[in-house]
């Protein structure tokens, strides 16, 4: 089996494809490369209106960076509806390695000084390929996902990477586009000279960012 190496992960997410692991002990990965590619068109967020009030009083402390690999360990952790997950140790140590570099991010939810949820991802251009999320509280990756985006409209982002739609991605506009189609926005969004704002994001700033060209319901 070839060793990863964070240059290795980045070769590959610049050609379209990503690891995977069949659970967390399982110590191999495999290459996913998917027929239909999940992205989240970023001019198309739907913002339901909960969501946006969320947003606006401000329940979470948000945070950019400042845990990546607890988000990632969090990520990782068994739940009722994913009983296994698919993020290995080896995983865990290539992506905070990723961070290190530069080239991973966390969207982080804070609550009376305990991380309640959050999200991570790889940034590449104007690329930004979304990996996990999870929550322990309510509406806590909900708040994370409207943060990241509204981040990524900021800094000037192309294209967000779903890889899969669930349910739970579809409410907010998530679709799924032919292989080929993926490559080509890839392609393009490689060539953008993007930025992640890592600075604090208010709510209300984070909502409207969001509402200015996206229906709400």
């Amino acid at each position: 089996m070839i060793a990863l190496t964070p240059e290795l992960l980045l070769r590959a997410y610049a050609a379209g494809i990503f690891p995977m692991a069949e659970d967390a002990e399982d110590r191999e990965v495999f290459w996913v490369d998917p027929d239909q590619r999940g992205v989240l068109p970023l001019d198309r967020f739907h913002l339901p209106r909960r969501l946006r009030r969320a947003l606006r009083q401000e329940l979470f402390d948000i945070r950019c960076d400042s845990a990546f690999a607890e988000v990632v360990r969090g990520c990782a952790e068994p739940r009722p509806e994913r009983p296994k997950t698919w993020i290995n140790e080896e995983i865990v140590q290539l992506y905070t390695a990723l961070f290190r570099l530069g080239f991973a991010h966390s969207v982080e939810c804070w609550h009376a000084g305990a991380l309640v949820g959050g999200l991570y991802g790889v940034a590449l251009g104007g690329a930004f390929f979304g990996e996990s999320m999870f929550s322990r509280v309510s509406d806590a990756s909900k708040i994370a996902l409207a943060q990241l985006v509204a981040r990524l409209r900021l800094g000037g982002y192309r294209l967000l990477d779903t890889q899969f739609v669930t349910p739970h991605l579809e409410r907010f506009g998530a679709i799924e586009i032919p292989r080929r189609q993926y490559h080509r926005e890839l392609a393009a969004a490689l060539e953008v000279d993007a930025y992640f704002p890592g600075e604090p994001l208010p709510g209300e700033a984070a909502a409207a960012l969001l509402q200015s060209s996206t229906p709400i319901s």
